[in-house]
């Protein structure tokens, strides 16, 4: 073993093996280490500073809050497993255009989710490679997908909950609706994590009003009924329903092209606009079947005036289409969404799933014969 040293042949750096020490990078290194060049970050990052940089990123509005918060306590081997030594998450917040998130047309709607998300993305890694740049280790969870899909579905597959970070950090307040509503952009927002090594010298605090009106037109919209007047959720009829084209529903797809005998006893199950609308969502980002309860949703500073303004013409122009709509629900057998929907939307085609939860039971191809020809 040998030392790096100084101009007087004093030892100045880490004990080195002699053909490490004589390598020109390390040489470089160390000798930037003594003329004082190298980066030493403070030990606490200014507030000020980054919330600028944020800004400067792309984000619309940011905020930082410490891993020791009390409702993160749940984060933390998540985010500690991420980037070990984490101690600060910067919650970032991207503003959706409001119209397109509102279009009955999905392919508007979807492709206004996907570029915020682009946007978001590609703000938080422009921020941590500014904090690496600045000498600080700093990680940028996806926004959405991609996502830890080896852990699915046993496992939460999302690396950071980026709606927990968010409202811990005063970012906004969690909905009715499960979506964070921020004080002045309302739910027309995307959110995104950075992780970083560091201390923050001011932290957010949490908002001490809920921005959310209780107009419950984001329980009107669902037209699955996952939302529910009295606060209640059911995710997994969300789920069923507008990830039909992520994760489980193409699972059950899947099992359904297996299933099938062949071409014709597969499009007797899959119509042919389902089956272009799964090809568009494996060849273009997945598509979303519904979040109508953001559309819906007349929350927030710069959103709240039209609906102030003439409730009506709101209900008229923003809800309305959305419910009239027809367009298929995805729901799981003998469940309340399937009544649901069947009841408060007739003239919307109701099909059922199993949402690729769980396998289907095996069935012999005699069997299923059988029943199509008895």
């Amino acid at each position: 073993m040998t030392a790096a040293r100084d101009a007087e042949g004093q030892p100045s750096g880490p004990r080195l093996p002699a053909k490490l020490a004589a390598h020109p990078s390390v040489q470089a290194v160390l000798a930037r280490r003594r003329a004082g060049d190298a980066v030493r970050p403070p030990a606490v990052i200014d507030a000020a500073w980054l919330r600028e940089l944020c800004l400067a990123a792309g984000a619309d509005d940011a905020a930082a809050v410490s891993l020791d918060h009390p409702d993160l306590t749940g984060e933390r081997e998540y985010a500690q497993s991420a980037l070990p030594g984490t101690r600060t998450l910067i919650a970032m917040a991207v503003r959706m255009n409001r119209d397109n998130c509102r279009s009955p047309a999905r392919s508007v709607a979807n492709q206004e989710f996907h570029q915020a998300d682009e946007q978001a993305n590609h703000a938080a890694r422009g921020v941590t490679q500014a904090l690496q740049d600045a000498g600080y280790r700093a990680l940028n969870p996806s926004v959405g997908f991609p996502q830890e899909m080896d852990r699915f579905p046993g496992e939460r597959i999302w690396v950071v909950a980026h709606k927990t970070v968010a409202v811990a950090a005063g970012l906004g307040v969690m909905g009715l609706h499960r979506n964070v509503i921020h004080p002045k952009f309302g739910s027309f927002i995307l959110l995104v994590t950075v992780l970083v090594d560091a201390d923050v010298s001011e932290y957010g605090q949490a908002l001490d009003y809920n921005p959310c009106i209780d107009c419950k037109l984001c329980v009107a919209a669902c037209p699955v009924g996952a939302i529910a007047k009295d606060g209640a959720f059911d995710a997994l009829a969300c789920t069923t329903h507008n990830y039909r084209e992520f994760m489980s529903g193409f699972t059950d797809w899947a099992q359904t092209v297996a299933d099938s005998e062949d071409a014709a006893d597969y499009r007797s199950r899959v119509s042919d606009s389902e089956s272009a609308s799964m090809w568009q969502s494996l060849s273009s980002p997945p598509g979303y079947k519904s979040g109508y309860c953001v559309a819906v949703c007349p929350a927030g500073e710069d959103v709240l005036g039209p609906y102030l303004d003439d409730r009506k013409t709101f209900m008229d122009t923003v809800l309305r289409p959305l419910r009239e709509k027809k367009e298929t629900l995805y729901v799981l057998p003998g469940s309340h969404a399937q009544e649901y929907a069947q009841r408060r939307f007739p003239h919307k085609p109701v099909k059922e799933v199993t949402g690729g939860w769980q396998p289907p039971a095996p069935r012999s191809a005699s069997t299923e014969r059988e029943k199509r020809t008895s």
